[in-house]
Protein backbone atom coordinates (compact mmCIF):
# COMPACT_ATOMS: atom_id res chain seq x y z
CA UNK A 1 0.00 0.00 0.00
CA UNK A 2 1.25 3.75 -0.63
CA UNK A 3 0.26 7.11 1.44
CA UNK A 4 0.46 10.37 -0.54
CA UNK A 5 2.59 12.81 1.39
CA UNK A 6 2.44 15.43 -1.68
CA UNK A 7 0.79 15.64 -4.95
CA UNK A 8 4.66 14.77 -6.42
CA UNK A 9 5.85 11.94 -3.96
CA UNK A 10 4.72 9.22 -2.51
CA UNK A 11 5.93 7.22 -0.02
CA UNK A 12 5.67 2.96 0.42
CA UNK A 13 4.62 2.08 3.47
CA UNK A 14 4.79 -1.95 3.81
CA UNK A 15 1.60 -3.53 5.18
CA UNK A 16 2.87 -5.32 7.80
CA UNK A 17 6.44 -3.62 9.30
CA UNK A 18 8.99 -6.39 11.00
CA UNK A 19 8.93 -6.48 14.89
CA UNK A 20 11.13 -4.07 16.62
CA UNK A 21 12.24 -5.01 19.17
CA UNK A 22 13.63 -8.86 20.09
CA UNK A 23 15.63 -10.49 22.35
CA UNK A 24 18.63 -9.15 21.10
CA UNK A 25 17.99 -5.66 20.88
CA UNK A 26 16.52 -6.02 24.26
CA UNK A 27 19.89 -7.29 25.38
CA UNK A 28 21.58 -4.65 24.17
CA UNK A 29 19.36 -2.15 26.12
CA UNK A 30 20.13 -3.97 28.92
CA UNK A 31 23.36 -3.76 28.55
CA UNK A 32 23.61 0.21 28.07
CA UNK A 33 21.41 0.84 31.11
CA UNK A 34 23.09 -0.95 33.24
CA UNK A 35 26.79 0.86 31.91
CA UNK A 36 25.13 4.10 32.17
CA UNK A 37 23.32 3.59 35.26
CA UNK A 38 26.93 2.90 36.56
CA UNK A 39 29.01 5.80 35.03
CA UNK A 40 26.24 8.32 36.22
CA UNK A 41 26.21 7.11 39.46
CA UNK A 42 29.56 8.13 40.85
CA UNK A 43 30.33 10.69 38.29
CA UNK A 44 29.63 13.70 40.24
CA UNK A 45 30.55 11.36 43.52
CA UNK A 46 34.30 10.84 42.99
CA UNK A 47 35.33 14.32 42.62
CA UNK A 48 33.47 14.44 46.19
CA UNK A 49 34.81 11.40 47.40
CA UNK A 50 38.49 13.17 46.35
CA UNK A 51 38.13 16.25 48.42
CA UNK A 52 37.41 14.33 51.42
CA UNK A 53 40.17 12.39 50.75
CA UNK A 54 42.04 16.22 51.25
CA UNK A 55 42.83 16.42 47.57
CA UNK A 56 40.93 19.43 46.98
CA UNK A 57 39.38 21.01 43.55
CA UNK A 58 42.21 20.24 41.61
CA UNK A 59 41.83 16.68 42.83
CA UNK A 60 38.40 16.35 41.93
CA UNK A 61 39.23 17.89 38.41
CA UNK A 62 42.05 15.11 37.89
CA UNK A 63 39.59 12.21 39.01
CA UNK A 64 36.94 13.09 36.31
CA UNK A 65 39.50 14.27 34.00
CA UNK A 66 41.29 10.67 33.45
CA UNK A 67 37.89 9.61 33.77
CA UNK A 68 37.24 10.89 30.04
CA UNK A 69 40.45 10.82 28.88
CA UNK A 70 40.51 7.03 28.89
CA UNK A 71 37.16 7.11 27.78
CA UNK A 72 38.43 8.69 24.47
CA UNK A 73 41.33 7.05 24.20
CA UNK A 74 39.70 3.51 24.65
CA UNK A 75 36.80 5.02 22.17
CA UNK A 76 39.80 5.00 19.46
CA UNK A 77 40.61 1.80 20.22
CA UNK A 78 37.04 0.13 20.24
CA UNK A 79 36.74 -0.71 16.50
CA UNK A 80 39.76 -2.78 15.94
CA UNK A 81 39.10 -4.50 19.18
CA UNK A 82 35.35 -5.42 17.95
CA UNK A 83 37.12 -6.45 14.64
CA UNK A 84 39.56 -8.87 16.62
CA UNK A 85 37.34 -10.05 19.48
CA UNK A 86 34.01 -9.91 18.63
CA UNK A 87 31.26 -7.65 19.91
CA UNK A 88 30.47 -10.29 23.29
CA UNK A 89 34.11 -10.34 24.79
CA UNK A 90 34.70 -6.61 24.26
CA UNK A 91 31.62 -5.66 26.25
CA UNK A 92 32.51 -7.97 28.71
CA UNK A 93 35.95 -6.71 28.79
CA UNK A 94 34.38 -3.31 29.27
CA UNK A 95 31.76 -4.23 31.67
CA UNK A 96 34.38 -5.97 34.02
CA UNK A 97 36.64 -2.55 33.76
CA UNK A 98 33.52 -0.43 34.82
CA UNK A 99 32.62 -2.44 37.83
CA UNK A 100 35.60 -4.35 38.62
CA UNK A 101 37.60 -1.97 40.44
CA UNK A 102 34.85 0.16 42.34
CA UNK A 103 34.95 -2.46 45.52
CA UNK A 104 38.56 -1.00 45.71
CA UNK A 105 36.99 2.80 46.97
CA UNK A 106 35.77 0.99 50.07
CA UNK A 107 39.36 0.89 51.17
CA UNK A 108 41.21 4.03 53.34
CA UNK A 109 41.22 7.46 51.26
CA UNK A 110 43.90 7.13 48.79
CA UNK A 111 43.83 9.28 45.57
CA UNK A 112 45.92 7.37 44.13
CA UNK A 113 43.36 4.25 44.25
CA UNK A 114 40.36 7.03 43.44
CA UNK A 115 42.35 7.80 39.77
CA UNK A 116 43.53 4.60 39.34
CA UNK A 117 39.40 3.25 39.57
CA UNK A 118 38.65 6.13 37.32
CA UNK A 119 41.11 5.44 35.06
CA UNK A 120 40.15 1.96 34.54
CA UNK A 121 36.39 2.81 34.36
CA UNK A 122 37.16 5.07 31.71
CA UNK A 123 38.66 2.29 30.05
CA UNK A 124 35.58 0.20 30.15
CA UNK A 125 32.88 3.01 29.61
CA UNK A 126 34.36 4.20 26.12
CA UNK A 127 34.60 -0.02 25.21
CA UNK A 128 31.25 -0.58 26.56
CA UNK A 129 29.17 2.81 24.65
CA UNK A 130 30.85 1.88 21.38
CA UNK A 131 30.15 -1.92 21.29
CA UNK A 132 26.44 -1.12 22.15
CA UNK A 133 26.34 1.28 19.77
CA UNK A 134 26.92 -1.21 16.95
CA UNK A 135 24.92 -3.87 19.02
CA UNK A 136 21.96 -1.21 18.92
CA UNK A 137 22.14 -0.93 14.53
CA UNK A 138 23.01 -4.74 14.33
CA UNK A 139 20.00 -5.82 16.12
CA UNK A 140 17.07 -3.49 14.34
CA UNK A 141 15.54 -3.90 10.82
CA UNK A 142 17.23 -1.43 8.47
CA UNK A 143 13.98 0.05 7.78
CA UNK A 144 12.95 0.78 11.50
CA UNK A 145 16.82 1.46 12.48
CA UNK A 146 15.97 5.41 13.35
CA UNK A 147 13.04 4.32 15.44
CA UNK A 148 15.39 1.55 17.29
CA UNK A 149 18.08 4.12 17.73
CA UNK A 150 15.67 6.64 19.12
CA UNK A 151 14.69 3.56 21.55
CA UNK A 152 18.02 3.28 22.61
CA UNK A 153 18.28 6.85 23.15
CA UNK A 154 15.38 7.20 25.33
CA UNK A 155 16.93 4.29 27.41
CA UNK A 156 20.39 5.88 27.76
CA UNK A 157 18.65 8.78 28.63
CA UNK A 158 16.92 7.65 31.99
CA UNK A 159 20.43 7.12 33.87
CA UNK A 160 21.39 10.68 32.97
CA UNK A 161 17.97 12.18 34.71
CA UNK A 162 18.13 9.58 37.47
CA UNK A 163 21.30 7.85 38.25
CA UNK A 164 23.13 11.45 38.10
CA UNK A 165 21.27 13.58 41.03
CA UNK A 166 20.78 9.90 42.95
CA UNK A 167 24.48 9.41 43.09
CA UNK A 168 25.17 12.41 45.19
CA UNK A 169 21.56 12.26 46.81
CA UNK A 170 22.24 8.55 47.80
CA UNK A 171 25.79 9.82 49.36
CA UNK A 172 24.57 12.51 51.27
CA UNK A 173 21.96 10.06 53.19
CA UNK A 174 23.39 6.55 53.13
CA UNK A 175 27.36 7.56 52.63
CA UNK A 176 29.65 5.92 50.09
CA UNK A 177 29.21 2.39 50.88
CA UNK A 178 26.14 2.00 49.11
CA UNK A 179 26.58 4.27 46.12
CA UNK A 180 29.89 2.21 45.72
CA UNK A 181 28.06 -1.24 45.67
CA UNK A 182 25.16 -0.23 43.44
CA UNK A 183 27.26 1.14 40.98
CA UNK A 184 29.22 -2.06 40.84
CA UNK A 185 26.53 -3.86 40.67
CA UNK A 186 25.03 -2.07 37.56
CA UNK A 187 27.87 -2.29 35.87
CA UNK A 188 28.49 -5.98 36.04
CA UNK A 189 24.61 -7.33 36.36
CA UNK A 190 24.36 -6.46 32.34
CA UNK A 191 26.89 -9.37 32.06
CA UNK A 192 24.23 -12.06 31.72
CA UNK A 193 23.04 -10.31 28.72
CA UNK A 194 26.10 -11.55 26.93
CA UNK A 195 25.13 -14.60 25.64
CA UNK A 196 22.18 -12.76 23.46
CA UNK A 197 24.22 -10.32 22.07
CA UNK A 198 26.12 -10.23 18.94
CA UNK A 199 29.11 -12.53 18.16
CA UNK A 200 31.37 -10.17 15.95
CA UNK A 201 31.26 -7.78 13.37
CA UNK A 202 32.13 -9.50 10.21
CA UNK A 203 29.55 -12.34 11.23
CA UNK A 204 26.98 -9.28 11.30
CA UNK A 205 28.13 -8.73 7.75
CA UNK A 206 28.15 -12.35 6.89
CA UNK A 207 32.02 -11.96 5.42
CA UNK A 208 35.66 -12.91 6.72
CA UNK A 209 36.42 -9.11 5.72
CA UNK A 210 38.20 -7.25 8.57
CA UNK A 211 36.08 -3.74 9.32
CA UNK A 212 37.75 -0.88 8.44
CA UNK A 213 39.57 1.25 11.00
CA UNK A 214 38.90 4.30 12.69
CA UNK A 215 41.19 6.15 10.88
CA UNK A 216 39.81 4.82 7.37
CA UNK A 217 36.75 6.45 8.32
CA UNK A 218 38.18 9.86 9.39
CA UNK A 219 39.19 9.84 6.00
CA UNK A 220 35.44 9.14 4.58
CA UNK A 221 33.84 13.03 3.52
CA UNK A 222 30.38 11.37 4.26
CA UNK A 223 31.27 10.40 8.09
CA UNK A 224 33.83 13.16 8.80
CA UNK A 225 30.51 15.58 7.77
CA UNK A 226 28.34 14.12 9.89
CA UNK A 227 30.82 13.92 12.94
CA UNK A 228 31.31 17.60 12.27
CA UNK A 229 27.64 18.43 12.31
CA UNK A 230 27.34 16.24 15.71
CA UNK A 231 30.12 17.98 17.60
CA UNK A 232 28.61 21.55 16.74
CA UNK A 233 26.12 20.64 18.84
CA UNK A 234 27.69 18.51 21.59
CA UNK A 235 29.90 21.46 22.31
CA UNK A 236 26.75 23.44 23.34
CA UNK A 237 25.56 20.56 25.54
CA UNK A 238 28.80 20.79 27.73
CA UNK A 239 28.48 24.31 27.89
CA UNK A 240 25.43 24.23 28.89
CA UNK A 241 25.96 21.69 31.23
CA UNK A 242 28.60 23.31 32.57
CA UNK A 243 28.57 26.91 32.96
CA UNK A 244 24.55 27.24 33.43
CA UNK A 245 23.94 27.17 36.91
CA UNK A 246 26.79 29.02 37.13
CA UNK A 247 26.12 32.36 34.80
CA UNK A 248 25.09 35.46 36.45
CA UNK A 249 21.41 36.03 36.98
CA UNK A 250 20.46 32.20 36.89
CA UNK A 251 19.45 30.97 40.19
CA UNK A 252 19.89 27.20 41.33
CA UNK A 253 16.53 26.39 40.62
CA UNK A 254 16.20 27.66 37.18
CA UNK A 255 19.51 26.17 36.51
CA UNK A 256 18.24 23.05 37.48
CA UNK A 257 14.97 23.12 36.12
CA UNK A 258 16.35 24.18 32.53
CA UNK A 259 18.94 21.34 32.48
CA UNK A 260 15.57 19.09 33.35
CA UNK A 261 14.11 20.25 30.51
CA UNK A 262 16.89 20.26 28.62
CA UNK A 263 17.44 16.36 29.27
CA UNK A 264 13.35 15.37 28.65
CA UNK A 265 12.83 17.24 25.67
CA UNK A 266 15.98 15.85 23.67
CA UNK A 267 15.18 12.52 24.89
CA UNK A 268 11.54 12.95 23.22
CA UNK A 269 12.72 14.55 19.83
CA UNK A 270 15.75 11.27 19.57
CA UNK A 271 12.81 9.31 19.56
CA UNK A 272 10.31 11.54 17.20
CA UNK A 273 13.31 11.88 14.63
CA UNK A 274 13.97 8.66 14.50
CA UNK A 275 10.72 7.60 13.93
CA UNK A 276 9.91 10.91 11.03
CA UNK A 277 13.57 10.00 9.58
CA UNK A 278 12.36 5.86 8.98
CA UNK A 279 9.52 7.39 6.96
CA UNK A 280 11.37 10.63 5.33
CA UNK A 281 15.14 10.35 5.61
CA UNK A 282 17.22 11.36 7.71
CA UNK A 283 19.23 14.03 6.25
CA UNK A 284 16.10 16.15 6.00
CA UNK A 285 16.47 16.16 9.80
CA UNK A 286 20.07 17.87 10.49
CA UNK A 287 19.45 21.46 9.19
CA UNK A 288 15.65 21.84 11.43
CA UNK A 289 17.73 19.82 14.13
CA UNK A 290 20.60 22.82 13.63
CA UNK A 291 18.38 25.60 13.29
CA UNK A 292 16.53 24.94 16.37
CA UNK A 293 19.32 24.21 18.22
CA UNK A 294 21.07 27.42 17.37
CA UNK A 295 17.54 28.94 18.38
CA UNK A 296 17.60 27.82 22.08
CA UNK A 297 21.41 28.64 22.52
CA UNK A 298 21.26 32.01 21.54
CA UNK A 299 18.00 32.97 23.33
CA UNK A 300 20.34 32.86 26.35
CA UNK A 301 21.69 36.18 25.95
CA UNK A 302 18.28 36.92 27.84
CA UNK A 303 20.32 34.93 30.49
CA UNK A 304 18.50 36.51 33.49
CA UNK A 305 15.03 36.08 32.31
CA UNK A 306 13.92 32.49 33.97
CA UNK A 307 11.06 32.20 31.16
CA UNK A 308 13.33 32.75 28.45
CA UNK A 309 15.99 30.02 29.76
CA UNK A 310 13.40 27.32 30.44
CA UNK A 311 11.81 28.04 26.80
CA UNK A 312 15.74 28.51 25.63
CA UNK A 313 16.76 24.82 27.12
CA UNK A 314 13.57 23.36 25.56
CA UNK A 315 14.47 24.52 22.04
CA UNK A 316 18.07 23.44 22.71
CA UNK A 317 17.00 19.96 24.08
CA UNK A 318 14.91 19.47 20.65
CA UNK A 319 17.40 20.27 18.58
CA UNK A 320 20.08 18.36 19.97
CA UNK A 321 17.83 15.11 20.25
CA UNK A 322 17.18 15.12 16.49
CA UNK A 323 20.52 16.23 15.70
CA UNK A 324 21.61 12.93 17.43
CA UNK A 325 19.44 10.70 16.61
CA UNK A 326 19.73 11.51 12.48
CA UNK A 327 24.06 11.64 12.19
CA UNK A 328 23.91 8.22 13.98
CA UNK A 329 21.29 6.65 11.93
CA UNK A 330 23.37 8.67 8.77
CA UNK A 331 26.60 6.86 9.91
CA UNK A 332 25.68 3.59 10.56
CA UNK A 333 23.50 3.19 6.78
CA UNK A 334 26.56 4.70 5.37
CA UNK A 335 28.69 1.57 6.98
CA UNK A 336 28.26 -2.06 5.99
CA UNK A 337 27.65 -4.34 8.85
CA UNK A 338 30.87 -4.86 9.62
CA UNK A 339 31.96 -1.14 9.81
CA UNK A 340 29.06 -0.69 12.61
CA UNK A 341 31.75 -0.75 15.32
CA UNK A 342 33.62 1.99 13.72
CA UNK A 343 30.49 4.63 12.85
CA UNK A 344 29.73 4.32 16.74
CA UNK A 345 33.54 5.11 17.78
CA UNK A 346 33.50 8.24 15.67
CA UNK A 347 30.22 9.05 16.80
CA UNK A 348 30.73 8.84 20.28
CA UNK A 349 34.38 10.60 19.94
CA UNK A 350 32.30 13.36 18.13
CA UNK A 351 30.53 13.44 21.71
CA UNK A 352 33.03 13.54 23.78
CA UNK A 353 35.15 15.60 21.83
CA UNK A 354 33.09 18.69 21.75
CA UNK A 355 31.08 17.89 25.18
CA UNK A 356 35.25 17.85 27.15
CA UNK A 357 36.34 20.84 24.78
CA UNK A 358 33.16 23.10 24.96
CA UNK A 359 33.72 24.12 28.32
CA UNK A 360 37.05 24.64 28.13
CA UNK A 361 36.98 27.06 25.42
CA UNK A 362 33.92 28.44 26.71
CA UNK A 363 35.60 29.35 30.31
CA UNK A 364 38.44 31.06 28.51
CA UNK A 365 36.09 33.30 26.59
CA UNK A 366 33.53 34.04 29.36
CA UNK A 367 35.84 35.97 31.49
CA UNK A 368 36.28 38.79 28.68
CA UNK A 369 33.00 38.53 27.18
CA UNK A 370 30.33 38.20 29.79
CA UNK A 371 27.78 34.86 30.17
CA UNK A 372 25.31 36.05 27.69
CA UNK A 373 27.71 37.08 24.38
CA UNK A 374 29.23 33.69 25.48
CA UNK A 375 25.96 31.94 25.06
CA UNK A 376 25.37 33.71 21.96
CA UNK A 377 28.44 32.91 20.38
CA UNK A 378 28.06 29.12 21.25
CA UNK A 379 24.68 29.56 19.67
CA UNK A 380 26.35 30.91 16.06
CA UNK A 381 29.19 28.09 16.46
CA UNK A 382 26.06 25.53 15.39
CA UNK A 383 25.43 27.74 12.65
CA UNK A 384 28.88 26.53 11.34
CA UNK A 385 27.46 23.28 11.04
CA UNK A 386 25.05 24.12 8.54
CA UNK A 387 27.84 24.41 5.62
CA UNK A 388 28.93 20.42 5.71
CA UNK A 389 24.89 19.46 6.96
CA UNK A 390 23.59 21.15 3.39
CA UNK A 391 26.66 19.84 1.33
CA UNK A 392 25.31 16.08 3.08
CA UNK A 393 21.92 17.10 1.92
CA UNK A 394 22.84 17.82 -1.26
CA UNK A 395 24.74 14.01 -1.48
CA UNK A 396 22.51 12.50 -0.15
CA UNK A 397 19.93 13.66 -2.80
CA UNK A 398 22.17 12.72 -5.48
CA UNK A 399 22.93 9.59 -3.86
CA UNK A 400 19.22 8.48 -4.22
CA UNK A 401 18.70 9.62 -7.34
CA UNK A 402 21.57 7.30 -8.62
CA UNK A 403 20.24 4.51 -7.18
CA UNK A 404 16.79 4.90 -8.73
Amino acid sequence: MTQTVSPSRTYSIPASRPRLVTGRFAAALLASFGALTSFYLLLSVTPMYAVSAGAGSAGAGLVTGSLMLTTVLAEFASSRLMGRYGYRAVFAAGALLLGGPVPALLAPHSMITIVAVSILRGFGFGLSTVVIGALVASSVPPERRGEGIGLAGVVACLPAIVALPSGVWLTQNTGYAVVIAITAVSALAPLAAVPWLGGSAEREAGTDAKPAGLPASLRSAGQLRLAVIFAATTVSAGVVASFLPLAAGVSASVAALGLFAQAVTATASRWWAGRRGDRHGHAKLLIPGLLIATAGMTSLIWVSAPAVVIAGMCLFGIGFGITQNATFALMIDRAPASGYGTASALWNLAYDAGYGAGPMVFGVFVAHTGYPAAFALTGLLILTALLPAVRDRAASAALTVSRR
